[in-house]
């Protein structure tokens, strides 16, 4: 606690301040956000570049996969199993545009170059003059940036945002994959003898960039489609990656017989892959044999095969005729694999395999990975949109109204129609806009198939019909796109996966899951077309606006459990696909405590995970930690507790939806095009109707960040009051699940700043009855910051996290200043709405902010 003296010198620090930015010009208001938010955002590249420098110097990194690896080996896990369970692993990372991405594309490009600029000044061999030279390089960057207008003056499309995370593959995940699995594979040969095979993939890539259309009316079925063929072209990419293949012994073999022995009309592509059998020595070679031969043909039947596809693929985006036969271009990634597995085995059984291992390797590993498709695209829409258009059909049939059915006869009928053979939608049949564009998307799924996609998901999800009307949506699809193509669906049916949000549908999936595999034809269908496999997703973000932070994550927790214990019952195997957002708020936070604190059970070498952090082992984070029921009757009271006060506040509270459009700039959030898909679900409606993300945003602006800890106070201090201290701090100190819950809201509490709130109030709120919704808040604050230590034991926020502290204690000089400039300019612009100048303003003041709080929804 600071003492009475310099509190008394902050206040009049802080009333200066607040004096000269009433006063100040509206051009050096902007010019100071500009300046305030730039250097934001240069501290946080800065900080990277720092972690990652340290990191370096570590000699054993902790959580590498040699760590892990070791530790399981010195735990005594048979080699055996460790080598067998990592094959068999399977973890895809699912990118999302979700409009968490403030920086324009540009600043990005900026930001990454002077990363590279702050790397290469850690060179040992840099002279005097480098180092000058690279000094000048940083302020020409820096100087470019100042030049650059920062915010985005319209909504990207869809279609920017895939090329956005097309340009994350480019740019990082490119290099990075075949870096990891070397990595994996060395670390595996090291500890159990045996290296990664060469075509294990452990880590997929799935997206949701041009196929996600929950509440966004701008993910068409041709922007799904246009984006689908588009990511095929970086065929283009595997092509001029195979010229660096073997590049030395390229130019030292043009002289020999085997350089001689190759047809004029080779390209230099086809060269590269035409070297099966260099020698270290440099021996020369024989004439070319039969296998040898076949290892020319092969590369330049690839390479012509690459070229039609290409030129397939561009006819297929401007609509034009595309007459080739399938054995004419790729179609599948064993297509392109075929020869390069080819050249491996030659190198390695001639003793090269030291350049088997290498660029090869990483080519073949990155086909492996990315395939032909780079990502596959998951769907994912709204189950109201599918009953909507389910009413247009029954209603066009005489069957009556769908959505008036109960769900036994909804599941009735859609069983009925799923073992039919006839299709259900008429060809002719005339309906509305929005209706057609579900059943527009359900063809072109139809036309691209399993191959090119991935998962149909259906956003609030809440009983076994929903999957089943998707099912039948998709039947009928295929049928009707079979009759116009006159051939079968090119792949298979895409896998249905229910996406469980609110409290209420988390609470049910497991009785939903249970309904639907107690279906014979459905269950039939799983074991048929996805091995016995099926995938449900949790959602964290409207979960947790739906009760609080606390509850959602333990209803997320029995959520899973539930789910895991209904497919084991009928023999099943489950993929939980965990929708987690950035931010603690939206289920944020280090992914590895993410993993270690799912149930135990629930991942079992299968994961699917939104957050696009730290690539981690999924298997191996996982403790093995029984759950005693003390410690669930005990989380459970809290979680009582803590949503009856979050949902009093947040939803029953008639003065709390106007406060907090008053105290946050959540109105003018709109504004700052980071997004395609609009703010609401539905225009009309209050909280239930915001999305996520700009309700978590708007918190995080004014510095209170409520979503991640409202509630928890009052859930924690009920058990307190009970007598049930001892058992919290137990379960900290044993039950991964609580400690990350715990330490996760610690730091989030740490970040908040309850005096910074109560300026917006004072600033923005009209005195009256609203301004106690905003003391009671700051109350509850107070309550889980007091109730987190006592649980924890630690004896000030972040105690056990320096490096938290100091991030936050370097960025107040320069944040706190930005917060009071944003109150001022949205205090002016909210008396003068039209001005563009003070509208900028504002967006800088945001852009900087989340800057300096390292997050945004």
């Amino acid at each position: 606690m600071r003492a009475a003296g310099m509190e008394d010198t902050a206040a009049v620090v802080e009333r200066q301040l607040e004096a000269e930015l009433a006063a100040m010009s509206l051009e050096d208001a902007l010019c100071l956000a500009r300046a305030f938010s730039h250097y934001l955002n240069l501290v946080g590249i800065a900080e990277t570049h720092h972690r990652v420098r340290k990191a370096r110097e570590v000699e054993h990194l902790s959580k590498s996969c040699d760590d892990i690896f070791d530790k399981l080996i010195q735990s005594s896990v048979p080699p055996e199993q460790l080598h067998d369970t990592v094959c068999k692993q399977e973890v895809e990372i699912v990118l999302t545009a979700h409009p968490t991405q403030i920086n324009r594309r540009t600043l990005q490009y900026k930001h990454l170059r002077i990363a590279h600029l702050l790397e290469y000044n850690e060179r040992p061999d840099l002279s005097h003059e480098d180092k000058e030279m690279l000094i000048e390089d940083l302020v020409r960057e820096i100087t470019a940036i100042w030049q650059t207008d920062e915010l985005r003056r319209h909504k990207p499309t869809p279609v920017d945002e895939a090329r956005a995370g097309l340009h994350i593959v480019e740019q990082s995940l490119w290099k990075a994959v075949p870096h990891y699995l070397r990595r994996v594979s060395n670390a595996l040969k090291k500890h159990t003898g045996s290296p990664l095979p060469l075509t294990c993939t452990p880590i997929k890539f799935g997206s949701w960039m041009g196929g996600d259309r929950d509440g966004n009316p701008n993910v068409t079925a041709k922007v799904s489609l246009s984006f689908e063929l588009s990511v095929k072209r970086c065929s283009d990419k595997l092509e001029s990656l195979a010229n660096d293949i073997l590049l030395k012994a390229s130019e030292d073999l043009k002289a020999n017989t085997w350089d001689q022995t190759i047809p004029p009309n080779i390209t230099k592509h086809q060269h590269s892959l035409t070297l099966p059998a260099q020698l270290p020595s440099g021996a020369d070679f024989p004439s070319c044999t039969e296998s040898q031969i076949r290892m020319i043909n092969l590369p330049r039947n690839s390479n012509r095969q690459l070229m039609k596809t290409r030129r397939r693929l561009e006819h297929l985006l401007e609509d034009l005729p595309c007459d080739y036969d399938t054995e004419e271009y790729c179609e599948t990634s064993d297509q392109l694999l075929e020869p390069l597995i080819l050249c491996y085995e030659s190198l390695q059984s001639c003793g090269s395999s030291v350049l088997a291992d290498g660029r090869l390797a990483d080519l073949i590993r990155r086909v492996a990975t990315f395939g032909m498709v780079l990502m596959k695209l998951d769907v994912r829409q709204e189950s109201g949109r599918h009953t909507e258009a389910l009413d247009d059909v029954t209603s066009y049939l005489d069957l009556g109204v769908y959505s008036e059915w109960d769900e036994e006869r909804k599941l009735d009928f859609l069983t009925r129609e799923l073992k039919g053979k006839r299709p259900l939608v008429p060809p002719n049949m005339e309906v509305a806009a929005d209706v057609k564009e579900v059943l527009d998307t359900f063809r072109v799924a139809a036309e691209l198939g399993s191959d090119s996609l991935g998962a149909y998901v259906i956003s609030m999800a809440s009983n076994a019909s929903d999957v089943l009307a998707v099912e039948l949506l998709q039947k009928d699809a295929r049928l009707a796109v079979s009759g116009d193509l006159g051939r079968p669906c090119p792949g298979g049916t895409l896998r249905v996966v229910p996406l469980f949000e609110t409290v209420k549908d988390l609470r049910e999936a497991g009785s939903a899951i249970r309904k639907l595999l107690s279906i014979d034809w459905y269950r039939e269908h799983v074991i048929k077309n996805h091995n016995g496999h099926q995938e449900v997703m949790v959602g964290y973000s409207d979960s947790g606006k739906d009760a609080g932070r606390f509850t959602a994550a333990w209803e997320l927790y029995k959520a899973q459990e539930d789910v895991v214990a209904a497919c084991t019952e009928f023999g099943i195997k489950v993929t939980l696909f965990h929708g987690r957002g950035g931010s603690i708020g939206r289920g944020g936070g280090p992914t590895h405590l993410a993993i270690q604190s799912q149930p135990p059970g629930s991942v079992m070498g299968t994961l699917r995970s939104t957050e696009q952090g730290e690539m981690v082992q999924a298997k191996f984070g996982l403790p093995q930690t029984a759950v005693r029921q003390l410690e669930i009757y005990t989380t459970a009271e809290i979680s009582r507790a803590s949503c009856a006060h979050y949902r009093r506040t947040v939803y029953e509270d008639p003065e709390f939806i106007t406060y907090f459009h008053e105290a946050t700039p959540q109105a003018e959030l709109g504004h700052l095009n980071i997004g395609s898909r609009p703010v609401k679900r539905r225009p009309a409606g209050g909280i239930a109707s915001l999305r996520a993300i700009p309700w978590v945003f708007a918190w995080t602006q004014t510095r209170l960040v409520l979503p991640a800890w409202l509630g928890v106070g009052t859930g924690l201090q009920a058990a307190l009051d009970a007598g049930r201290g001892a058992e919290l701090r137990a379960m900290y100190a044993e039950w991964p699940f609580f400690q990350s819950t715990v330490d996760l809201i610690e730091m989030v509490v740490a970040k908040a700043d309850a005096n910074m709130a109560k300026h917006y109030e004072e600033m923005l709120v009209p005195e009256g009855a609203r301004r106690a919704v905003g003391a009671e808040l700051r109350r509850e604050l107070a309550t889980t910051e007091r109730c987190v230590l006592a649980v924890s034991g630690h004896s000030k926020l972040s105690a056990h996290n320096r490096s938290l502290r100091r991030l936050i204690e370097s960025r107040l000089a320069y944040l706190n200043p930005m917060n009071m400039l944003q109150v001022e300019v949205l205090r002016r612009l909210r008396r003068d709405d039209d001005n563009r100048k003070l509208r900028d303003a504002l967006l800088i003041t945001i852009n900087g902010i989340a800057a300096g709080m390292r997050n945004t929804g």
